[in-house]
């Protein structure tokens, strides 16, 4: 039986998170959302019907940030809060290719899905939520990260979905009051607030998908027919703390008796 997953206890680590490492986080994101946050605000400015297409920008955006804050996140759970925004960029920069194909790929679809009638957009959305991670952690070839995502979140929709339909509230509460004084003022305001609002809102997003892979994988049987997995040392130290006897301690064996065997 699976532990159904605590989406409280999700959300408290995500702000956690993202009180105790703000002057990493801001910074790079905005490295990442200034210049799409103008690219979208100016689209939907130009020509509403542009809006889809700034939604695709933004989703794009926003799985290169998440696959960004992974290793942060990662380093965070280990103890460890010396992370920099170099470190950020370096972690994400031998699969920044593969991230992007993803993001393209589940902001298009994301999108259609939203068309017909949204129910279908909210489902990619939540199944899709963990794809990131993925790219960076487990290194999949082209599309796979989505089928992993998918696979990881089978059995624990209600509660993802749950998480991030919680984080958008909070984010539309705030940016709604922005906005609102923004719109007053012209459009040249209302770009920079949008600008402004990624900086500061995406962080969540992409903790909220960083904190839900590492718990989801906790709950999850590897991949069994997938390729090359790359993980920190930290994530392989806690898999083997987590079962003695899958790493070859339960008889007093020595630690490194051989390969480890993909399940």
């Amino acid at each position: 039986m699976q532990q159904r997953l605590d989406v409280g206890g999700v959300i408290r680590r995500v702000f956690n998170i993202y009180v105790d490492q703000a002057p990493v986080l801001m910074p790079a994101a905005a490295v990442v959302f200034v210049l799409t946050g103008i690219v979208s605000a100016l689209l939907v400015a130009a020509a509403p019907a542009l809006a889809l297409v700034s939604l695709v920008i933004i989703v794009v955006a926003l799985t290169l940030f998440t696959g960004m804050v992974v290793e942060l996140v990662a380093d965070v759970q280990d103890g460890r809060r010396d992370a920099s925004v170099g470190q950020l960029l370096s972690a994400v920069m031998p699969v920044v290719w593969r991230l992007l194909l993803v993001g393209v790929v589940a902001g298009i679809g994301i999108v259609i899905g939203f068309v017909f009638l949204i129910v279908p957009g909210l489902i990619l959305l939540t199944l899709w939520s963990v794809a990131a991670p993925v790219v960076v952690l487990e290194r999949p070839p082209g599309l796979r990260a989505l089928a992993r995502s998918r696979e990881l979140v089978s059995g624990h929709g209600w509660q993802v979905f749950g998480v991030l339909f919680l984080l958008v509230i909070v984010v539309r509460i705030v940016s709604g009051a922005i906005e609102l004084a923004a719109e007053s003022a012209g459009t040249a305001p209302g770009v920079i607030a949008t600008v402004i609002l990624g900086v500061l809102t995406a962080p969540l997003s992409a903790l909220a998908a960083a904190v839900l892979y590492f718990e989801l994988r906790g709950r999850a049987a590897p991949d069994p027919g997938g390729p090359e997995q790359v993980t920190t040392d930290e994530a392989v130290a806690e898999d083997h703390q987590a079962d003695p006897a899958e790493a070859g301690l339960a008889d007093g064996g020595p630690a490194d008796a051989g390969p480890a065997v993909e399940r």
